[in-house]
């Protein structure tokens, strides 16, 4: 047997203010996607705001079903979207902002597994890593270089 450690290394900015100016523009359209989440049932509202190459920016935000496996979280409503409008475009930056409607959600929420499993198909599609920032509704914003450090083992095309 072996051992195998795998880190992930992060960068942490204290609030959406103190990100570089173009990144904060991009986390603005992401809080303003936000608040278009149709999220009835957990009250929970997540918005993203994508960056292409081409400079183009593509928002999304969750949309719930009352039956709960067909809604779609705000991640891959927008990467999915910019794949299907802009499919020769690289996706350069994700900025993620989610948390309770009722209240102040602090604390920076991370993409889920199936949201981040379609940005690595992207990622490992487009051959160049693609940066990632999430934060809750307010506080501290997260700062990841690839999808691969909040996915290190990552299941792609290549193991089929």
């Amino acid at each position: 047997m072996k051992v195998e450690k795998i880190e992930s290394l992060f960068y942490i900015f204290e609030n959406a203010e103190a990100l570089p100016k173009d990144v904060g523009g991009l986390m603005n359209k992401a809080l303003e996607a936000r608040q278009n989440a149709y999220a009835p049932y957990s009250n929970f509202k997540v918005g993203a705001a994508l960056l292409l190459d081409s400079g183009e920016v593509v928002t999304g935000s969750n949309q719930e079903n009352a039956s709960y496996p067909s809604g779609l979280c705000a991640e891959r409503t927008a990467v999915y979207y910019a794949g299907a409008k802009y499919p020769g475009s690289r996706i350069m930056k994700i900025a993620i902002t989610a948390g309770a409607s009722n209240g102040n959600t602090s604390k920076p929420i991370p993409p889920c597994g199936a949201c981040r499993q379609a940005i690595a198909e992207y990622e490992i599609k487009q051959k160049t890593p693609i940066e990632i920032y999430f934060m809750g509704t307010s506080g501290e914003v997260i700062k990841s270089d690839s999808l691969k450090n909040l996915l290190p083992l990552i299941f792609d095309n290549s193991q089929l």
